[in-house]
């Protein structure tokens, strides 16, 4: 449990932990582990980081898992994990190179309201890509973060006695081929793209990290 409680402490506010590099099956696994002890009062609200091994993930929704693109043999070759997850949304690709986020907060003592929060988390992915040099918004009907038709960070999310876990992936430096894989999201008049691909220089995620960690507590630092 690479950096699982190396942070967490229940004398602060809140708390930032980063995993490194993950299987998606260790993270998950993690993350419950964390949902855990934040709805039993051991540690404060959490924003874990973390980039996964290649993994294509199929959401909640109906009908998610008939956007799958490529075969077992094809994904096998890649050396793509498949994995299924409680998360809302649809289908999507993980990589190295891709910043992941999972919150680990209590809406408790906030409005419970899942897709306030939704709007929230969103927020705080467009404040952070609009101080990296981005104009990112909103698509009207779709979760996600947005530069016109081209989709830079998806969000996925879900409640354990109203602790959040899942969240946010940002795609900053990650290899774009494994999404021709996908339907990403269900989406068919979308393209994906990067940091990089948009700004053309490789990018930071210590500094994508740091932007995104400041702009998170601004939102969700105050019960």
């Amino acid at each position: 449990m690479n950096g699982l409680i190396s942070q967490p402490s229940v004398d602060r506010p809140h708390s930032i932990a980063d995993w490194g590099l993950t299987r998606y099956a260790d993270a998950y696994s993690w993350q419950l582990q964390l949902v855990k002890k934040r709805c039993d009062g051991e540690i404060p609200d959490t924003l874990v980081y973390t980039e996964h091994h290649p993994v294509i993930t199929i959401g909640a929704r109906i009908g998610a898992s008939k956007h799958l693109l490529w075969n077992q043999q094809t994904l096998n070759s890649r050396g793509i994990e498949l994995e299924k997850s409680n998360r809302g949304g649809d289908i999507t690709y993980h990589g190295p190179g891709q910043l992941v986020g999972y919150p680990i907060i209590s809406l408790n003592k906030r409005v419970k309201d899942l897709h306030r929060y939704l709007r929230d988390l969103e927020q705080v992915v467009i404040n952070s890509l609009g101080e990296l040099g981005l104009d990112a918004t909103r698509r009207e009907g779709k979760t996600g973060i947005w530069l016109k038709h081209r989709k830079i960070a998806a969000i996925g999310v879900a409640v354990k006695h109203w602790i959040t876990y899942h969240g946010f992936a940002i795609n900053i430096n990650n290899c774009l081929d494994p999404f021709e894989g996908i339907i990403p999201c269900g989406i068919k008049d979308a393209t994906v793209t990067s940091m990089k691909n948009e700004l053309g220089i490789e990018i930071d995620i210590n500094e994508v990290k740091n932007s995104v960690g400041v702009e998170f507590w601004k939102q969700f630092g105050n019960d």
